[in-house]
């Protein structure tokens, strides 16, 4: 064997035994154990939050208040837009007035009602007083001291007041229906002049939540028909992080594990998010990747909910996020 070269193998192999030496005194050197790795599953993602674009409902005209503009906080039942609702507003006075007339149309009706009634007590009393003339008279007949004319004339004064109370019992249960009539027609009248406000009340359109103006869509001046987005709002008190998991990984969380979260924003803040969903189909990894290889990868969509009552988290915001995986906590 070469001495000369087996000399400098070894001085080499000391060497390097001597740096490895100094740099595991002085902790620069990374240190294996065997089987262990970072157990931790780490995301990244972007902040998304629900947003909701509102429209004017059946309501076209032209808009004459936008207050709010876009990224300004708006709280519940804001008035974020108005629309032009003269016409609206007319149809309102006239189904008021509709429903006064309708009310008093009620009330003569409901009177006529009551002299139909006290009208056949009357015809009643008369038919009694009738039959007990007519009674009086066959008695006196019989004692020869009234004529025959006179117990016909009884006879027929009966006939003539059953008649009567015939005659005024019909016009009652006309009266009855005429009341009827008006009782749904007043009915009728207060329910359209409710839906009059009711269309009224579109022409403002006020904010369902408490949020922030993303986008306004229309400006004033602007004629917009039903359903034409207006402004689009977020809810920022409650947010997720929409990120996706590896296939590999898919056996190793669980909804409503817990997640914490950190950003740029605030290099030094931990925040914690709990998985609220878990996506049952795999898809290819979003385009956005850059390398084919990433992209062709399966991947799962989860949703890890944040509560953000600060609103430290914006829509589209970065944001890093760790797991500890379920075999982890149970190890």
């Amino acid at each position: 064997m070469n001495k000369p070269r087996t000399i400098r193998v070894i001085g080499l192999f000391a060497a390097v035994a001597l740096v490895s030496y100094a740099l595991y005194r002085s902790g620069e050197m990374p240190q294996w154990s065997a089987g262990k790795v970072n157990d931790a599953i780490v995301l990244s993602g972007n902040i998304e939050a629900h947003e909701s674009v509102l429209s004017f409902k059946g309501v076209q005209s032209r808009v004459i208040q936008l207050p709010f503009d876009e990224g300004k906080w708006v709280k519940q039942g804001s008035v974020v837009a108005v629309v032009d609702s003269q016409d609206l507003q007319q149809q309102v006075v006239i189904a008021d007035a509709t429903v006064t007339v309708q009310k008093r149309q009620l009330d003569a009706t409901a009177q006529s009602m009551t002299a139909a009634r006290k009208t056949i007590d009357a015809d009643r009393a008369e038919v009694l007083q009738r039959k007990l003339d007519l009674q009086r008279s066959q008695a006196l007949q019989k004692q020869g001291f009234v004529s025959t004319a006179a117990l016909d004339s009884a006879a027929i004064a009966l006939t003539q007041a059953n008649a009567v109370l015939a005659r005024d019992e019909a016009l009652e249960q006309v009266a009855r229906g005429n009341l009827k009539v008006a009782q749904a027609g007043s009915h009728n009248a207060e329910q359209s002049a409710r839906l009059s406000r009711i269309v009224a009340g579109y022409a403002t359109l006020s904010a369902p939540f408490d949020g922030v103006i993303l986008a306004r869509q229309a400006e004033l001046g602007e004629v917009v028909a039903p359903g034409t987005p207006i402004v689009t709002l977020a809810d920022l008190d409650h947010v997720w992080l929409r990120a996706y998991l590896n296939e590999k990984d898919i056996g190793r969380v669980k909804l409503g594990q817990a997640a914490v979260l950190t950003t740029d924003t605030f290099p030094t803040k931990k925040f914690v998010g709990r998985i609220s969903f878990i996506s049952s189909q795999a898809e290819y990894t979003p385009k956005s990747v850059e390398t084919h290889a990433e992209r062709v990868t399966l991947v799962y969509r989860i949703k890890i909910d944040i509560d953000n009552p600060d609103h430290v988290f914006l829509p589209g915001m970065p944001v890093d996020a760790k797991i500890i995986p379920v075999a982890a906590k149970q190890g």
